[in-house]
């Protein structure tokens, strides 16, 4: 079967459709609630010093914006796995390729426990040893320890960049058939932007921002479309 040739995605896998699509929902939300406490307490800071004192005075927030960011790894994985799925009747080879970026590059997520936004659990028990340090060489070596930590995880990130490369080869599939141009067009200018925003994301500052929130949108769409084909009635047997 040429790629494309097939009218739609194989409905024998509707549950994961719609595991896939629930779970896209669940990642735009863990995207939104870190942005919601932006405006109950500041950014981290990116100096050891100051990242340190701000967990101390914002713990719980610092916390939950950890927890999202990384968290949404686990989500991220289920959609790029059923969305692999659901393309694989029109491009086998790049839908498994797209799928295996995604998931690869979500595993790494997890891995590291680390997110680009300055968050990083290891920061959270320098910062308790922080408050506790009774001399200023204590201070002064638990300062550096949080300077290294901010500076690796905010670095060049291969799983982001796996994460871009994910959505940028699956749009090319969406765009030979099935999902609409439209998604296609959104997730290759989300995939090209992506790539080069996590390759130059120590160089661009807040204009990695732009990538940031293309990625919540183009989650929900594929939620959505997911979604719909897990919902759709499948055509009674011959």
């Amino acid at each position: 079967m040429k790629p494309g040739a097939s009218a739609g995605p194989d409905l024998s896998w509707q549950p994961l459709y719609r595991i896939g699509g629930y779970a896209a929902l669940v990642f735009v939300v863990l995207v939104l609630v870190p942005v919601a406490l932006v405006f109950a307490a500041p950014l981290p800071p990116t100096q050891g010093r100051a990242v340190l004192e701000y967990i101390a005075a914002n713990r719980a927030v610092y916390l939950v914006e950890l927890v999202s960011f990384v968290g949404l790894a686990v989500p991220a994985l289920l959609v790029f796995g059923a969305l692999a799925v659901a393309l694989s009747r029109v491009n086998k080879a790049l839908a498994a390729v797209g799928g295996l970026f995604g998931i690869v590059s979500e595993t790494i997520a997890l891995a590291l426990g680390s997110s680009p936004q300055s968050l990083h659990g290891g920061l959270v028990v320098l910062a308790d040893s922080y408050a506790v340090a009774g001399t200023d060489a204590e201070r002064a070596g638990l300062i550096a320890a949080a300077e290294a930590l901010i500076a690796a995880t905010n670095a060049v990130s291969w799983g982001g960049i796996l994460t871009a490369a994910g959505i940028l080869v699956l749009s090319l599939v969406m765009w030979q058939g099935l999902f609409g141009r439209a998604l296609a067009v959104v997730g290759l200018f989300a995939g090209v932007l992506g790539v080069v925003s996590e390759a130059l994301r120590p160089l661009i500052g807040p204009a990695y921002l732009v990538y940031g929130l293309l990625l919540p949108l183009w989650f929900a769409w594929v939620g959505w479309k997911l979604l719909k084909i897990g919902a759709a009635n499948r055509a009674p047997a011959p």
